[in-house]
């Protein structure tokens, strides 16, 4: 009997050589695991396949957000030595203030001051987990042209491939400054590959979630209902709140283009199978137990042992298989998956290839 609210029971092994150091070029031909959960089915394809995946009717929903050069390394003005500046979110609407992740944190207490670049960084106060409160610069201009000259994209610790170009890590659509991590289902997509999406019938609509903390954070609670997940930015347009309704008029279904689309739609779900549009900081922690409200189909990539993200991934099974009864067989199921993507030589996390889950 599997422990649902255990930790452990989210574990996997996997060889480090899975783990994928580059992007696949181009983007579109990286792998792709179709898998008809209630047929019990799955078929090894290319993600340029994903047109023939989706349905005249259907409506595909993509997370807008750019990723921001948001690690910074300098000097400690008093005392000397190296800092590592890792910007979350903004503290302030203005883009003065951020909250961020420091090291060596106990060397970089309030008022302490970090030299990077052109200017000296202020440690101003210390929030909740440690987090500190930094003033980065005088306005949103300020700060987006201070890190675009000296900030560095905050690649995943596993990806040791320093040499990745930035825009790798950034979707082809990407337009809204403000996350510190890729919504990396959405790196396969090629514009070339959207035209395509829409010729074939299918809808697209936006979504905006700026990926933070909550989203990778790892989970450290033994018992994953005690897991708080921090807030993140998310915002979903008037637009998409009508594309959702006449997608749901026509027959059609709601994908997710992500982890991140799935907990933007299910925080602004209405509960009839729509959402209401507007802005919030979303904290919303999708695991078993949790029942899905708008997302019909799920385009993920394959996710870290022991993650949040899997265990969204294993919520969603669960509820394509029938509900709650069947959350035990679904996280079985979901193992069995990656166990195959692993025998087959797919490659997994961020540069890795993708799953699409219906």
């Amino acid at each position: 009997m599997i422990d649902l609210y255990s930790l452990d029971a989210y574990d996997y092994e996997l060889p480090e050589s899975r783990i994928a150091q580059a992007p696949a070029v181009p983007r579109d031909s990286s792998r792709l695991l179709v898998w008809n959960v209630r047929e019990n089915r799955m078929e090894h394809r290319v993600f340029r396949d994903i047109v023939e995946c989706l349905r005249p009717g259907d409506l595909l929903v993509l997370n807008d957000t750019r990723v921001l050069p948001a690690r910074l390394t300098g000097n400690r003005v008093h005392g000397g030595g190296r800092a590592d500046i890792f910007l979350l979110e903004p503290a302030e609407a203005d883009f003065s203030r951020w909250k961020a992740l420091v090291r060596p944190g106990r060397r970089l207490p309030p008022g302490a001051e970090v030299s990077v670049g052109d200017r000296v960084l202020k440690v101003e106060r210390v929030a909740d987990d440690g987090i500190r409160v930094v003033r980065v610069g005088s306005s949103r201009e300020d700060v987006l042209s201070f890190l675009d000259r000296y900030g560095q994209t905050p690649l995943p610790p596993y990806i040791k491939n320093s040499e990745t170009p930035r825009e790798s890590y950034q979707t082809v659509f990407a337009a809204r400054d403000g996350s510190v991590a890729a919504p990396t289902a959405s790196l396969h997509f090629t514009k070339e590959l959207l035209r395509r999406v829409e010729e074939r019938g299918t809808e697209i609509a936006w979504i905006t979630l700026h990926v933070g903390l909550g989203t990778f954070r790892p989970v450290k609670e033994r018992d994953i209902r005690r897991h708080h997940i921090h807030s993140e930015y998310c915002e979903a347009p008037k637009a998409t709140e009508d594309a959702v309704r006449a997608c749901r008029s026509r027959g059609g279904r709601v994908v997710a283009a992500g982890t991140t689309v799935a907990r933007t739609l299910e925080s602004m779900a209405s509960g009839d199978g729509m959402i209401v549009s507007g802005v919030k900081h979303t904290e919303l922690f999708i695991r078993p137990g949790f029942r899905y409200g708008v997302v019909d189909a799920l385009l993920t990539n394959f996710h870290l042992p022991k993650s949040s993200l899997l265990m969204l991934a294993a919520a969603f099974v669960a509820h394509l298989r029938g509900g709650s009864e069947e959350e035990e067989a679904a996280l079985a199921a979901l193992h069995e998956a990656y166990a195959l993507a692993i025998a087959e030589e797919y490659r997994f996390f961020s540069f890795g290839d993708a799953m699409f889950i219906y």
